[in-house]
């Protein structure tokens, strides 16, 4: 009966302790090479970070958190496009005083026509059911550009890697790492980033301008050449120093320019990101779920 008590009092000081779940949802669109089907390939990188989870006592010195995440993707008229339900059981802990509680990330690429949608997360703590539940909506339109544009710009937590590899980390030949929520933590001192360009006229090199600025003012530039693939996207990856960045929010622009002297801008895309050197950003998952 006291080994009861002191679980019970020790589960419920797990559980108050405990806030609501936490869900990030990072969307990227790429078009869809298949001439055919008119859409977009659109990957979801989910994380879950585990430190506002219920961790509940199995065993002496053995506490373990569970979550369930439902992801739905609605067309304009309510139906749905997509749905599946992903459980995550993060490893096991001895001890739930530990600072550092690594969060749990999957991805998902989805295949979906050209139109009007909204994605839906939905993560619940399944050991908790009071305040124990959080959805976030995002809107998501698909459509293409007539002339040269680029695909969403991803921020990668490594510089993306040469790969052969066939699976949903992998794309334009290489591996990707994502940066939960376009966050970089202690210790990062670069932004790597990664997008495609579609439609480029062949034939010659362009310019490509990259301009990262925050709220303040600060600003760092830079430029590359590049040589348009025939017909298939070309794949822009690199990475530009934070250096004396400050925390908070940043923009990342990237532009690509052609014409006489590549002064012309032909197509442009940004990405928002986060600096927050005195934390631990979220690690991207390593293998497919």
């Amino acid at each position: 009966m006291r080994f009861f008590l002191a679980f019970l009092i020790s589960f419920t000081a797990l559980a108050a302790q405990a806030g609501p779940p936490q869900l990030l949802l990072d969307v990227a669109r790429f078009r869809n090479i298949d001439k055919v089907v008119k859409g977009a390939e659109v990957e979801i990188y989910v994380t879950v970070p585990t430190q506002p989870l219920t961790y509940r006592q199995r065993a002496p010195r053995s506490f373990q958190s569970a979550a369930t995440v439902t992801l739905d993707v609605l067309k304009a008229d309510g139906s749905s496009a997509y749905h599946e339900v992903v459980t995550l059981k993060p490893p096991v802990l001895n001890d739930t005083t530990i600072a550092i509680k690594n969060p749990q990330s999957f991805l998902k690429r989805i295949l979906l026509p050209d139109g009007k949608y909204t994605l839906r997360g939905t993560v619940k703590d399944q050991y908790r059911s009071a305040n124990g539940e959080t959805t976030v909506e995002k809107p998501l339109v698909l459509e293409a550009p007539a002339g040269p544009f680029l695909s969403d710009v991803v921020l990668l937590a490594r510089p993306a890697a040469k790969s052969g590899g066939d699976d949903n980390f992998a794309r334009g030949g290489y591996r990707l790492t994502r940066a939960p929520g376009g966050t970089y933590g202690r210790g990062a001192d670069n932004i790597f980033f990664y997008t495609e360009l579609h439609n480029a006229p062949q034939g010659q090199p362009l310019r490509v301008h990259y301009h990262l600025t925050t709220p303040d003012g600060s600003a760092a530039d830079a430029d590359a050449s590049l040589t348009p693939q025939s017909g298939r996207p070309t794949t822009i990856a690199g990475q530009m120093p934070l250096g004396p960045l400050p925390d908070g929010p940043f923009t990342l622009f990237i532009e690509v320019y052609g014409g006489p002297g590549n002064k012309k801008l032909l197509a442009g895309h940004r990405a928002i990101g986060q600096r927050a050197s005195a934390e631990f950003a979220p690690g991207g998952a390593a293998v497919p779920r």
